[in-house]
């Protein structure tokens, strides 16, 4: 009702001008969100580097290990729409607080666990509970600090701080855990990520003390009003299946990285430096793409070309025989597909008002962390019983990157982003 007053009176009594103040706290209040979402996805994929030290220490299976993983991606099915509804109602403050102490709580457990499998695994849980609360405030947060026009590029940073997570854990746990001991590299993680929530209870604002633009292209309604719209919206669903085809390549593809390059001859260190240069291509798509997508207002034509240089990046990767092509299709598939996440979080935001950026981003998270179970588990089952081959079932993933490409030339491009608004 109060979305629908707002647009009467835009309506019947427009402002000849409007000037809105931006605030530079909002560069604070982003950056200590970024190091609580880093630290939460460090944790995430820390065991993924270095499985194979892990099951000794542990004593338990690679499935064991690859499950501290897996179990993000369950448990954000079952927490992330709870989480957006806690967003919704009580605000970011409170919503991402609970999954920053979570992150900090559980993460020190996870160091006094010791070789204690059980302990790390309830550990790890507690710390995927928080991930929902932490991953779905990305556009909620970039709409209540920052102009229409910055909105993208905020996104892009909160979904880069993810990024830096996974570049972190991958580059930087082996030689810890060498160094160390992995109880001795869990127990400085979990310092970090105390110390990342610690900063965010104390600097984050719930909001600034006047809105960054128009009232309507800031108030929501909530999650189940605003899901009701989303049931009608043609475009969104189209999007929904986009993220849940893009984001299942993602972690299927970065779950599986070594045993998809060892059957062509390629060792343990070419999977960890291909696996890199995804990132890294990502954290340099990740700001480069929404700052352009911002300065052009165009949010459709960068999802198409970004599905275009994925569909490239993952087909060198199934079939690379040399070393040189193999990291060059890594970084292509990184940057595209990477930067794709947060310029399709905000078109979703824009294209769903008046309904809740926290739904509208719980949901096409939701798509992907479906999808990875399903595509994690099918590459697995799938890949060649003699020589372990995943290129057969890497070649269907392609192919439904081909799918996500057609399916985004049939999207709308977002009106909200092309509307007027005036900052100071």
């Amino acid at each position: 009702m109060y979305a629908q007053k707002i647009i009467y009176q835009l309506k019947y009594h427009p402002m000849e001008t409007a000037n809105f103040k931006v605030y530079k706290y909002r560069w604070l209040m982003l950056a200590v969100y970024m190091f609580i979402i880093a630290a939460n996805q460090l944790l995430w994929i820390t065991f993924a580097p270095i499985t194979t030290a892990a099951t000794h220490y542990y004593g338990v299976s690679d499935l064991q290990i690859g499950i501290l993983s897996m179990s993000f991606m369950i448990v954000f099915i079952v927490f992330s729409f709870p989480a957006s509804w806690v967003i919704d109602t009580y605000g970011i403050r409170i919503g991402v607080g609970i999954g920053a102490v979570l992150t900090g709580v559980f993460g020190m457990a996870r160091g006094m666990a010791n070789n204690n499998y059980e302990l790390l695994l309830l550990s790890q849980v507690g710390i995927a509970i928080g991930q929902p609360f932490l991953l779905n405030a990305i556009t909620k947060l970039a709409a209540r600090w920052f102009p229409i026009e910055e909105r993208a590029t905020a996104s892009g940073l909160g979904t880069l701080s993810m990024y830096l997570g996974i570049l972190i854990a991958m580059l930087v746990t082996p030689f810890i855990s060498q160094a160390y001991g992995i109880g001795g590299m869990l127990y400085i993680y979990g310092i970090v990520s105390l110390f990342a929530a610690v900063l965010f209870l104390v600097f984050a604002k719930e909001r600034p003390l006047t809105a960054p633009c128009r009232p309507d292209q800031e108030e929501r309604s909530l999650v189940l009003d605003g899901l009701k719209d989303m049931l009608h919206n043609r475009s969104f669903y189209l999007l929904m299946l986009i993220f849940f085809i893009g984001l299942g390549v993602f972690n299927s593809v970065s779950t599986w990285i070594e045993d998809i390059i060892r059957p062509r001859g390629f060792s343990a260190e070419a999977a960890g430096i291909t696996g890199g240069l995804m990132i890294i291509g990502g954290i340099i798509g990740a700001v480069i793409m929404p700052i352009l997508s911002d300065r052009s207002r165009k949010r459709i034509p960068f999802i198409i070309v970004a599905l275009i240089g994925s569909i490239i990046g993952l087909t060198g990767l199934t079939y690379a025989t040399t070393y040189s092509l193999l990291l060059t299709s890594g970084f292509v598939l990184g940057f595209f597909l990477l930067s794709s996440g947060p310029i399709g979080f905000q078109y979703g935001a824009e294209i769903t008002y008046p309904a809740s950026e926290g739904t509208s981003n719980g949901i096409l998270l939701l798509m992907g962390q479906v999808s990875g179970i399903g595509f994690i588990f099918a590459l697995d089952s799938f890949k060649s019983a003699d020589t372990g081959s995943m290129t057969q079932p890497l070649s269907w993933l392609i192919g439904l990157m081909i799918l996500s490409l057609l399916l985004a030339t049939q999207l709308k491009e977002s009106k909200l982003i092309n509307e007027p608004n005036t900052t100071t």
